[in-house]
């Protein structure tokens, strides 16, 4: 029996227990009921599914927007207003180099003009409010928002509110608030964290690609898959929830950023059920030594099925479509897309690296006109590779072929006098030619790389009527590949895929077909790309490192500072051939204009 001390100190104890106490309790009861229910449903085959009805999980975790009623705008004592913003749930959060990353759950305006980041200083206990860097579109119904990165001693569990009689400032959060930000997820830095996961479903293969920084894998080179495993939950991926897997299976491809595991049965089941369940990977330890596994790396990613066009037999697949990763580079696109449509290419796929300037108003110009474009926000920095393994995803299910290049680079057919002129779809006809080829999977084709030719400001007709003086020596080339046929690792050199065993590539011969690169244009627009390097393995100009390397512009140093005479270098051969091609096919016969000089509308 207790003695009258040890009652009182008991008693005592319930009376100073502290208020965060009961809010795990209710938290670890809530994750704990959500993971019973998931793996319940998840796992059964016989549970009724209607037609039209998907799996989306909700669980109300560290991720969720768990802020007081008078932040959010949904009323309550401290509500001045109602906000124009239905209650904003943050999914997940990472720190980018230059600015905090939020993926909301609903899609959004992107007007920022009534939408604040709200930070939270840990040490004075207050709530800071800020606009919105910007606003996107990410994966069709939902939206990324840019904030600033939180100041020193401030929480990175940066939350959003629709902004109530335009005010900005301070505001007091009660003490129980707090409790809550110490206990949200720790957010995760850019170089550490699984960014994207898409469904590979196909009559061949029913696999899960996953896309993360922070594997440490060798450039260019395929690992050793068995190395790996992936794992899908409903939580957050750190180290306070590494107990809390629902399912885990084993990788079968690994290469750079990439890496491709099996399907747990469930999904391949029910692959509806599997939308937005978040996925992330783990490095396999010593089988012999219990509990030896790595913690996986940190998650914002959740399953995406990118096929739209399931069933689509390959005769009713576009010929040609082609990819690009762009940013800032508006002013370009017209002329690339106008040119290339006429030479055949019927599909385009824009992944869109943080661009800032018109860009969606030229392509929906653009699509006015029958274009066919679709434009995918593609928010993470250096991943140029990884981008074009997503996009080779989402072509295979569209597209026999799909070109990669850069909206500076344009193909070409030189001809001599007294030779038939490459007409309309003429690139199209090309690649025609090997659809069904049981050999080849990739077409290359050598690049010539254009200088400034002489100019100081950009030409008004275009890149490929102004710059027509060239290096003598082609560097590199482009590649057109059939995306059904590339490697299980997606591994690529941004300038060509691997292949599947049994494939290779053709080379085309410089006289049948080349592309123009019009690399080295004048400085004002050159040194914008000096601040923006997008592949991963290619070492930004700032960087005192690899100055020999074929990816710097020779004599450019670490400073966006134009070197002497730049008008006038790189210029070896005078080649007008692409000039004359375009003034005789494109120019309108009454006044000289070319189509992307002024406005399609």
């Amino acid at each position: 029996m207790d003695s009258p001390q040890r009652r009182k100190r008991k008693q005592q104890a319930r009376i100073y227990k502290p208020a965060y106490a009961k809010f795990l309790s209710v938290r670890s009861l809530t994750v704990c009921l959500s993971f019973f229910v998931f793996v319940l449903f998840i796992s059964s085959d016989r549970l009724p599914i209607h037609k039209g009805v998907s799996f989306r999980p909700v669980l109300r975790t560290s991720t969720l927007s768990l802020l007081p009623a008078f932040l959010t705008g949904n009323g309550g004592a401290h509500a001045t207003s109602k906000s124009q913003y239905p209650r904003l749930v943050v999914e997940g959060r990472v720190l980018m180099p230059d600015h905090l990353m939020l993926i909301v759950s609903t899609k959004l305006t992107p007007l920022v003009d009534n939408l604040d980041c709200v930070y939270y200083d840990l040490v004075l206990e207050q709530v800071v409010l800020k606009p919105v860097l910007s606003v996107d579109e990410y994966h069709q119904f939902k939206s990324i928002v840019r904030c600033h990165l939180p100041p020193l001693n401030f929480s990175a569990s940066v939350n959003l509110r629709g902004r109530q009689r335009g005010r900005l400032g301070n505001v007091v959060v009660e003490r129980r608030d707090w409790l809550l930000r110490l206990n949200q997820s720790v957010v995760p830095s850019w170089d550490r964290v699984v960014y994207e996961a898409v469904l590979d479903w196909n009559a061949h293969t029913r696999n899960v690609v996953v896309f993360a920084k922070g594997l440490n894998l060798k450039p260019h080179r395929e690992a050793d898959a068995r190395k790996f495993r992936c794992h899908f939950s409903l939580t957050d991926f750190d180290q306070h929830h590494r107990g809390l897997f629902v399912l885990t299976t084993q990788a079968i491809a690994a290469a750079q950023e990439t890496v491709r595991c099996l399907l747990p049965r469930s999904i391949l089941n029910n692959p509806d059920k599997a939308k937005d369940i978040r996925v992330t990977v783990g490095r396999r330890g010593d089988g012999n030594v219990e509990g030896a596994d790595d913690a996986p790396l940190p998650s914002i990613a959740k399953l995406q099925n990118v096929n739209s066009h399931q069933g689509k037999s390959n005769t009713g697949k576009y010929e040609l479509c082609a990819c690009t990763m762009l940013w800032n580079q508006a002013s370009f696109l017209r002329e690339w897309i106008i040119y290339h449509a006429w030479l055949g290419i019927e599909r385009w796929f824009i992944y869109d690296n943080n661009s800032d300037d018109e860009l969606q108003e030229v392509i929906d110009e653009l699509n006015l006109h029958d274009y066919n474009i679709t434009r995918h926000a593609w928010p993470w920095v250096k991943t140029q590779e990884a981008g074009f393994s997503h996009c080779a995803l989402r072509a295979k299910h569209e597209c026999k072929w799909l070109g990669l290049f850069d909206v500076d680079e344009f193909f070409y057919f030189p001809h001599d006098r007294g030779q038939d002129i490459p007409g309309p779809n003429s690139l199209r006809a090309l690649v025609m030619n090997y659809t069904d080829s049981p050999t080849y999977a990739e077409i290359r084709t050598v690049c010539h790389s254009y200088g400034p030719s002489g100019l100081t400001s950009s030409p008004s007709q275009g890149v490929t009527v102004g710059y027509t003086c060239r290096l003598e020596a082609p560097e590199r080339h482009k590649s057109i590949v059939r995306p059904e046929l590339l490697h299980t690792t997606l591994l690529n050199a941004v300038h060509h895929f691997r292949l599947q065993d049994g494939y290779r590539y053709l080379d085309l011969p410089e006289s049948k077909a080349v592309v123009n690169h019009y690399k080295y244009q004048v400085w004002d627009t050159f040194k914008a790309k000096f601040f923006r390097r997008v592949s991963t393995y290619v070492t930004n100009w700032q960087d005192d490192q690899n100055k020999g390397s074929k990816d710097r512009a020779p004599g450019l140093g670490t400073e966006a500072i134009e070197p002497h005479n730049w008008r006038l270098q790189f210029c070896e051969v005078w080649d007008t051939g692409l000039k004359d091609f375009v003034m005789a096919n494109f120019a309108d016969s009454a006044s000289g204009f070319l189509p992307w000089e002024r406005s399609l509308a």
